[in-house]
C-alpha cells in the first residue's frame, strides 16, 4: 500500500472515530447525568430515613456491593437462601473459557485471584491461535456447503436463460440472506424467548457477540433463573458457527475487492496508454503543421570533388548506347518525406544541383511516374563508369 493511500485511510478512520465519539456522547451523556442524579436522590432519601447510618458508611457499603457484583455475586441471593446458582459452575466456566479464546471477553465475570489471572495469560496465548485454525477450517467447510447449495439454484436460473451477471448478483444476495437467516434472525427469536429480552436487545446481543465486541451488558445465560447446564455451551457452539460464517463473508468480500482492484488497475493502465497515444498523435500533428523539425547536427565530412561529366567525342560519333537510368541524389537528411510538396521541392533542388555540375539530366520515360527519392543515401559500390580508350580526357 502506498504512503499516500495509507495516510488517506488513517485520516478516514480518525474522522470516523471522531464522528462516532460525538454521536455517542450526544446520545449517552444525558442518560448518564440523569442516572447520577437519581442515585444521589436515592442516597439522600436513605440517609434521611436512617439517620443512624452516616454518609461514609453508606459509601463503603455501595463500594463493596459494586465489587461483589463485579466478581459475579448475585445481589438477590443472601447467605440464608438455599440457591445453588454459581457463576463458576461447569457450564458457566466452559462459556467463560470460550469467550477467552474467541476474544469476545464480555467482562460480566472477571478473574479475582492472582493464580487465575496467571493461568489466563498462558491459556489465551495457546487457545487463541488454536481457535483461529479451527475457525478457518469451519468457515471453509461452511462456505463450501452454502456455495454448493447455491450452485444448484444458479443452475436453475441458467436453465431459465437468466443472464450470468444477474445470476452472480442473485447468488451473492442469496448467500448473505441464508447466513443472516440462520445465524442472526433465528438466534434473535431464540434469545427473546429464553432471556425475556426485547427484539432490539436480542439483535443487539447477537451483533455485538458475532463482531467480537462483547460489552457484557447483555450475556446469554447470566440470569440466575437459567438453571440449564447445557444452555451456555450451546450458545458457544452458535458463536463458533456464526463467527465462521462472518469469516467466510469477510473472505469473500476481500476476494471481491482484490478482483475489483486488479480490474481497476488494468483499466487505468489502458486509459493511460490511450491518453499517451493520443497526446503523441496530437503533438506529431502540431509539429508537422508547424514545419519539419531541424535535423540533428551531424559530424562534418570532407567534401569530395564532384565526379567529372563524360566528355562528348569530337571526331567520330559514338555508337548509340541504351540510356541508363540516373540515380537521383539522396536528400540531405535520412528522414522520410511525408508530403508531396516536400517531394517536389527535393526534385527541383536536385535538378539545380546537377545542372550546375554540367551533367545532362536523364529524362524519365513517358507514361511512367517518376519514382520517389530513396529514404537513405545510396553510395556506388564500385568506381564510376570506365572511359573509352580513344576518348581524350
Amino acid at each position: 500500500m502506498r504512503s499516500t493511500t495509507l495516510l488517506a485511510l488513517l485520516a478516514l478512520v480518525l474522522l470516523y472515530l471522531v464522528s462516532g465519539a460525538l454521536v455517542f456522547r450526544a446520545l449517552e451523556q444525558p442518560h448518564e447525568q440523569q442516572a447520577q442524579r437519581e442515585l444521589g436522590e436515592v442516597r439522600e432519601k436513605f440517609l434521611r430515613a436512617h439517620p443512624c447510618v452516616s454518609d461514609q458508611e453508606l459509601g463503603l457499603l455501595i463500594k463493596e456491593v459494586a465489587d461483589a457484583l463485579g466478581g459475579g455475586a448475585d445481589p438477590e441471593t443472601n447467605s440464608t437462601s438455599n440457591s445453588s446458582h454459581s457463576a463458576w459452575d461447569l457450564g458457566s466456566a466452559f462459556f467463560f473459557s470460550g469467550t477467552i479464546i474467541t476474544t469476545i471477553g464480555y467482562g460480566n465475570v472477571a478473574l479475582r485471584t492472582d493464580a487465575g489471572r496467571l493461568f489466563c495469560i498462558f491459556y489465551a496465548l495457546v487457545g487463541i491461535p488454536l481457535f483461529g485454525i479451527l475457525l478457518a477450517g469451519v468457515g471453509d467447510r461452511l462456505g463450501s456447503s452454502l456455495r454448493r447449495g447455491i450452485g444448484h439454484i444458479e443452475a436453475i436460473f441458467l436453465k431459465w436463460h437468466v443472464p450470468p451477471e444477474l445470476v452472480r448478483v442473485l447468488s451473492a444476495m442469496l448467500f448473505l440472506l441464508i447466513g443472516c437467516l440462520l445465524f442472526v434472525l433465528t438466534p434473535t427469536f431464540v434469545f427473546c424467548y429464553m432471556e425475556d429480552w426485547s427484539k432490539l436487545e436480542a439483535i443487539y446481543f447477537v451483533i455485538v457477540t458475532l463482531t467480537t465486541v462483547g460489552f457484557g451488558d447483555y450475556v446469554a445465560g447470566a440470569d440466575p433463573r437459567q438453571d440449564s447446564p447445557a444452555y451456555q455451551p450451546l450458545v458457544w457452539f452458535w458463536i463458533l458457527l456464526g463467527l465462521a460464517y462472518f469469516a467466510s463473508v469477510l473472505t469473500t468480500i476481500g476476494n471481491w475487492l482484490r478482483v475489483v482492484s486488479r480490474r481497476t488497475r488494468a483499466e487505468m493502465g489502458g486509459l493511460t496508454a490511450q491518453a499517451a497515444s493520443w497526446t503523441g498523435t496530437v503533438t506529431a500533428r502540431v509539429t508537422q503543421r508547424a514545419g519539419p523539425a531541424a535535423p540533428p547536427p551531424e559530424k562534418e565530412r570532407p567534401l569530395l570533388p564532384p565526379p567529372p561529366c563524360p566528355a562528348q567525342p569530337l571526331d567520330r560519333p559514338r555508337s548509340p548506347s541504351p540510356p541508363k537510368k540516373a540515380q537521383p541524389p539522396s536528400p540531405p537528411t535520412a528522414s522520410a518525406l511525408d508530403y508531396p510538396s516536400e517531394n517536389l521541392a527535393f526534385i527541383d533542388e536536385s535538378s539545380d544541383t546537377q545542372s550546375e555540375r554540367g551533367c545532362p539530366l536523364p529524362r524519365a520515360p513517358r507514361g511512367r511516374r517518376r519514382p520517389n527519392p530513396p529514404r537513405k543515401p545510396v553510395r556506388p559500390r564500385g568506381p564510376g563508369r570506365p572511359r573509352d580508350k580513344d576518348v581524350p580526357v
